[in-house]
């Protein structure tokens, strides 16, 4: 059946099951940032103190999901996947009864380290359940999942938690996950067995020079457009003179095009993705290094803007299917793994991107932020060239062997 090119029924409801697992998992993350008003005046703490509710989830995230990953890779799918989502199930549940904030701060934890799990087992499942020939195709749609989280899912979640209490979010993002668990269980293949191997030669794949190259390309390149994106507010505000009212307006047309991005990328990687990201990110540059220029006008400068939104994960599948290659060829113990390193590298690349602009919007002026995220999409694009040139280096050794 792996070797069909179409899409059978069961597979076909797998990646519809996976895409609202993801959309699920992306929803619970992002939707604390539409909130952080309602929390500070709910436990009467700084806004600051509960904007690092956000930065607790992406540390936690970042350390957590490979370390846990490599424990229990062993694991037949099927079962990790339900326990982790109850879990998740819990997690949310948690954050919706805290009543102080250490009990909210230790709920998100949790829920972050459970959520990079699941994403690296969800590429994993996929990778492995659907014909070679799909797989770019099926990565980039549960990808998408997150994407339309930041639509729709954020939205939503900020609107009941200003009608209901942010509480009230946090059980509507526990219901979600109960429906998830419900088809998990229906649509993911029992027959999907762990793979037996010491947490040390788990580990060893973070050793490898392929993947530490490899892990810091979508790192650089969402790191290019956070410089950008996290300080999009007060551009749209001092630079572009965009009136408040619209900028909620131009934050959803943002997420609406993002999504085209995550479908462009599916088409990437099924066609030598790698080789092609390296025209890609240089393109990533030129479209951010524009917005110093556009941002003359409104007109240009929302222009400029939607490109951005055009290609920021235009690299996820290929990068995805990438880390699951390499691991196959260096580390095949480890697949589960380097599953769970580009979801983790993007968010050390979130973290990178928004320290940076915070620094060019303290020592520089505020549109200085294009200009250095250019800079940073042409290190992605060197990494990615780097990373090219490897890879025909070792097909040429082997067919040097083979003659």
């Amino acid at each position: 059946m792996k070797g069909d090119s179409v899409l059978t029924k069961q597979q076909k409801l797998l990646t519809l099951n996976l895409f609202l697992l993801t959309f699920v998992l992306g929803t619970s993350e992002f939707v604390i940032v539409g909130l952080l008003t309602e929390v500070s005046n709910s436990l009467n703490i700084a806004i600051s103190t509960a904007g690092a509710l956000v930065s607790a989830f992406a540390i936690a995230f970042a350390i957590g999901t490979p370390i846990l990953t490599a424990v229990f890779s062993r694991f037949s799918k099927y079962p990790l996947m339900l326990a982790l989502i109850a879990v998740f199930i819990a997690g949310n549940m948690l954050t919706a009864i805290s009543g102080s904030y250490a009990l909210l701060l230790v709920s998100r934890v949790i829920t972050a380290v459970v959520t990079g799990v699941l994403i690296a087992l969800a590429m994993a499942v996929a990778s492995e359940a659907v014909p070679s020939e799909k797989r770019g195709t099926v990565i980039s749609i549960i990808f998408t999942g997150f994407t339309i989280a930041s639509v729709i899912g954020v939205p939503l979640g900020t609107y009941i938690g200003q009608w209901g209490g942010w509480h009230m979010t946090f059980w509507f993002t526990a219901l979600l996950g109960i429906g998830s668990f419900i088809a998990s269980s229906a649509t993911i293949p029992r027959g999907l067995k762990g793979t037996r191997s010491s947490l040390k030669n788990q580990i060893g794949l973070l050793t490898n020079s392929r993947i530490i190259i490899a892990f810091f390309i979508p790192a650089f390149s969402i790191a290019a457009t956070y410089t950008v994106y996290t300080y999009l507010t007060p551009l749209l505000q001092e630079v572009l003179f965009v009136p408040d009212r619209y900028i909620g307006l131009i934050f959803l047309l943002y997420g609406v095009v993002s999504i085209f991005s995550t479908l462009i990328g599916g088409k990437l990687a099924a066609r030598n993705g790698i080789g092609k990201l390296r025209v890609v990110f240089l393109i990533q540059a030129a479209i951010l290094a524009s917005l110093y220029v556009s941002s003359s006008s409104v007109v240009t400068g929302l222009i400029s803007i939607s490109f951005i939104a055009l290609v920021v994960y235009v690299m996820s599948s290929t990068i995805q299917l990438y880390f699951i290659d390499l691991a196959d060829k260096y580390f095949p113990s480890a697949k589960d793994l380097a599953s769970s390193l580009a979801p983790v590298s993007v968010n050390v690349g979130i973290a990178l991107g928004s320290a940076l602009g915070g620094w060019v919007t303290t020592n520089m002026e505020l549109i200085d932020v294009s200009w250095v995220g250019a800079i940073a999409a042409v290190a992605a694009s060197l990494l990615t060239f780097i990373s090219y040139r490897l890879d025909r280096k070792v097909r040429s050794g082997y067919k040097a062997v083979a003659n």
